[in-house]
């Protein structure tokens, strides 16, 4: 993660594999990003960057029935909650070396109620990152190399409520599925920005000028 990708000091709340401690039957987004983390834990470690458009299911169902079946999609009307997501995900997504840039060209259709991206990180704990090298390609190199380095996996989400959550997994703990609300507050923000109106960025841009 880059400096602006870091992790939050906020300390991350464990969750049941199943996210009873964090769910209240509201939180459609914790909900859908529990149950993405997990399909996204299927296909295995060492993944690039995945982004995912977060649909309202009742919406979906609504436009194309079919899913039901296809997805095993069940809505409000077969017990589902209204408020529910389904991730739809981004396959010509492929992020270069500098994911926020990158993302700062993304703006989704009104039918899009929220995103979610998922990516990987290497770093060391607290007292083992004293001698990081300050060149980027050194200290990543460095970092990938020590025998004490932690990988994580986190899922972020955002929606058009002002929602956000994120969901993480450490590689070395795979049973202990954590979250926070602001678990990386730099890709927070620019998730959230893919969901605003591009007119809107521009006239604020101006704005600062």
């Amino acid at each position: 993660m880059s400096e602006n990708q870091t992790p939050s000091d906020q300390q991350p709340r464990a969750l049941s594999e199943g996210g009873e401690e964090i769910l209240d039957g509201s939180d459609a987004l914790a909900a859908a990003l529990i149950e993405l983390e997990r399909h996204i834990g299927q296909a295995g470690w060492d993944q690039a960057p995945r982004l995912f458009a977060l649909v309202n299911t009742d919406s979906m169902l609504a436009a194309e029935p079919q899913l039901a079946t296809q997805l095993g999609l069940r809505g409000s009307a077969e017990g589902g909650h209204p408020d529910a997501l389904t991730a739809v995900e981004q396959d010509q997504f492929r992020p270069g070396e500098d994911l926020l840039a990158d993302l700062s060209t993304i703006f989704w259709p009104e039918t899009v109620f929220g995103c979610a991206l998922s990516l990987e990180s290497t770093f060391l704990p607290s007292g083992a990152d004293a001698d990081i090298p300050d060149d980027p390609a050194l200290a990543a190199a460095y970092v990938a190399q020590h025998e004490q380095r932690l990988e994580l996996r986190v899922v972020m989400g955002v929606d058009r409520a002002g929602n956000t959550h994120g969901v993480a997994r450490l590689r070395n703990d795979p049973d202990e599925l954590l979250g926070s609300p602001d678990l990386v507050p730099g890709l927070t923000e620019a998730l959230a920005q893919t969901l605003t109106d591009p007119e809107d960025s521009a006239s604020d841009q101006e704005g600062q000028q």
